[in-house]
């Protein structure tokens, strides 16, 4: 069974490197039987922004990625990116740190902008796609978990846009994008999506209301990835319909289940990270109290506000929710979030809990006054 590995804290380059072991890559890539295989990277540089701004993949997990290949030997590696219509990729590639990686790692950056393109048919569904990366031997996505305006989620199936020619990114919006996402997925199906989890945006994939979940996400399936990450950003499956769509073109399950999610370690154990400043976060900071809390736990409550926000619901919440280690152990009449606050009279024991299991409760909470 195809699992997804979890690893939490704030080291982006070590933990990409240990959910790579975890998953055995190297043997996976060895497999192929390719004399010098070509390993593609494609992080998501949709603007020349800094990864802490919410928007784009952070340097650092990339290094992890690459000290890892060549750790095991690998030396033909090309990052391949095209920032969004109206962008400029080489501008992102250097203010995202990726010029830095490329003089370490000895990397070719490739602006897919400028790639041969060809017309291919999926079950009569066509599409242009960039030649690169459906050339190389071994494809690893990486992408970040932050929220989008139209699709509500970007993560492993969106990230694979930037594949695509200028002009059928046009088009994908005129098709409305959940369709063209999951044809696109079952024709470029990546072999591995490393999810950069440690800041993401609250509200929109351009970044400007980060928000720090602490964690990176690690799979083969990327349906099954993006399941669990509707459900960390506060989502039903459901409400993103590419999700759906790319399962039952055949990409992968967008069931999860008992088992699939395997955590390498665990939150509380990570050094704690305050939540970013912004417009989002600190509109929503007077409903909760935070003290010691982790960054996936915090991140989760957020979002999840957010979703209750967008549900008209806020405003019914009583303005007493708390959450982090600075509560084990007390009492108090309350809600709280977490399993560190178990001592309160309204409590969600989860470690860390996902954004929607947090909605979930929420709604209980409200049903229950």
């Amino acid at each position: 069974m195809d699992r997804i590995r979890v690893i939490y804290g704030h080291r982006a380059e070590e933990m990409a490197y240990t959910v790579l072991a975890s998953l055995g890559v190297a043997e996976e890539i060895r497999a192929l039987e390719r004399k010098d295989p070509l390993v593609g990277l494609k992080p998501n540089l949709v603007v020349a922004q800094p990864s802490h701004w919410g928007a784009t993949t952070a340097p650092e997990l990339v290094a992890g990625v690459l000290r890892y290949l060549k750790d095991h030997g690998f030396q033909r590696v090309v990052i391949m990116e095209s920032s969004w219509v109206g962008e400029d990729t080489g501008d992102a590639f250097r203010a995202c740190g990726y010029e830095k990686l490329q003089e370490e790692f000895g990397v070719e950056l490739v602006d897919l902008k400028k790639d041969n393109c060809e017309e291919i048919d999926i079950d009569g569904y066509r599409l242009s796609l960039c030649r690169l990366p459906r050339q190389v031997d071994y494809l690893i996505n990486l992408p970040v978990l932050k929220a989008h305006c139209q699709t509500k989620i970007t993560c492993a199936l969106k990230n694979m846009k930037g594949c695509v020619p200028d002009e059928e990114k046009r088009r994908f919006h005129r098709l409305g994008l959940h369709q063209p996402i999951a044809y696109l997925n079952q024709a470029l199906r990546p072999h591995l999506t490393v999810v950069d989890g440690i800041i993401g945006d609250l509200t929109h994939e351009e970044g400007g209301n980060p928000v720090r979940m602490g964690r990176v996400i690690a799979g083969r399936d990327p349906v099954l990835v993006d399941a669990y990450v509707a459900e960390l950003l506060g989502y039903r499956v459901s409400d993103i319909p590419y999700i759906a769509l790319a399962a039952q073109l055949g990409v992968g399950r967008a069931e999860l289940r008992p088992g699939d999610v395997i955590e390498l370690n665990r939150a509380e154990s990570q050094p704690l990270a305050k939540l970013e400043p912004g417009l989002v976060v600190d509109r929503l900071r007077p409903w909760f109290t935070e003290k010691e809390a982790c960054s996936p736990c915090a991140g989760a409550l957020v979002h999840a506000l957010r979703r209750l926000e967008e549900q008209g619901k806020l405003a019914q919440l009583p303005p007493r929710i708390v959450i982090g280690q600075g509560y084990k152990n007390r009492q108090g009449d309350g809600i709280g979030i977490g399993a560190c606050t178990s001592g309160y009279t309204l409590c969600l024991r989860r470690c860390p809990p996902t954004a929607r299991e947090i909605v979930d409760f929420l709604a209980q909470c409200l049903a229950g006054r």
